[in-house]
């Protein structure tokens, strides 16, 4: 699991050795047009030569693999990417992640469901996972947590989260001695927080940040989240809109390598702190996904709006059209 002492350990380096690996061993699938996967990034020179976040859409498991090799192979640069807390589960797969840059995204319900799997020992209802979910939100006392979950018929469920002791993802928890709700507010507290640090991290060492802010894999475009927003605007950073295009054909499923075809990248204008972005500017300094960031949601959704058009704009229109894809609710972490 994703535990609060992995996300504080975790180092990003400058030079990558599991991106050059990944490169290296993928070279085939990329090196050259007449290859069976075609790559061809338009308006490559308007990724800037420093940090920035490049947000794209997300059709597939390996559609930012591509963009990051030429990067590499063309540019010597390296990036960061958000990536699913839930990724992190299994060793091996956190090894590669750990290897390759990758930065996981500790979403509340994230830790809420790991944590509700694991104290009930089955997958999550979606109605338990609700309940839960609104009383860390909105930071219910364990009583009024207890109260509605017996109103829908989840009292059993409810009492043992409260009465069972256990080691959340890294944050101790005693019935005698913490709220259950509060704890889980601390533990989000701290996983974000070292989240921000990652990030902060990430342009240190010069790296580019990939961001799908759509939140998970979806053919069609859906909304965004405000989480990219949120960190663009506190980090006073730009963001460069990508849109991918022909990836989901060249990997329809798990396997790294390619099937063959064309992928075009689409490489819209950089939306910069002085540009695009000034009208969103927030002078007051804030911890990005708190509390106190919530009187600016305003802000942050219409920033994401406009992030999502102009990825739209540099889409095929197959892209477009029918609904999202996206996997909801708590199945969006298991």
């Amino acid at each position: 699991m994703l535990t609060l002492d992995m996300m504080k350990s975790i180092e990003l380096t400058a030079r990558p050795p599991g991106q050059m690996v990944t490169g290296w061993i993928l070279r085939t699938n990329y090196r050259l047009p007449q290859t069976r996967t075609r790559v061809r990034i338009e308006n490559f020179e308007r990724i800037p030569d420093r940090p920035v976040f490049i947000a794209m859409n997300h059709t597939d498991r390996f559609n930012s693999w591509p963009l990051q090799v030429n990067l590499w192979k063309l540019r010597d640069e390296f990036t960061a990417t958000w990536v699913k807390g839930k990724y992190y589960n299994d060793p091996k797969t956190r090894s590669f992640l750990i290897a390759t840059n990758n930065i996981p995204t500790p979403s509340r319900g994230y830790l809420l469901t790991s944590d509700l799997a694991q104290t009930l020992n089955r997958k999550p209802e979606s109605a338990m996972y609700t309940v839960f979910k609104d009383a860390t939100e909105h930071a219910w006392s364990d009583e009024k947590f207890l109260e509605v979950a017996t109103e829908q018929g989840l009292r059993r469920d409810a009492l043992h989260l409260l009465k069972t002791p256990r080691d959340i993802l890294g944050m101790d928890f005693h019935p005698f001695k913490h709220s259950l709700i509060e704890r889980h507010r601390e533990l989000f507290r701290q996983m974000m927080d070292a989240f921000i640090a990652l990030n902060f991290q990430a342009f240190d060492k010069g790296l580019r940040i990939v961001v799908f802010p759509e939140g998970t894999r979806s053919t069609h475009l859906g909304q965004g989240k405000p989480g990219l927003a949120q960190m663009a605007l506190r980090t006073k950073s730009t963001i460069v809109p990508i849109g991918s295009n022909g990836c989901d054909l060249c990997y329809p499923g798990n396997n790294p390598f390619s099937k063959g075809g064309e992928i075009i990248y689409r490489v819209g204008h950089p939306m910069t702190p002085d540009g695009d972005l000034k009208p969103f500017q927030i002078e007051e300094t804030y911890r990005p996904f708190t509390d106190e960031a919530h009187k600016f949601d305003d802000t942050f959704r219409a920033l994401t709006d406009l992030v999502m058009e102009r990825i739209s704009e540099l889409l095929d229109p197959r892209y477009l059209t029918g609904g999202s894809s996206a996997v909801e609710g708590s199945d969006r972490f298991v």
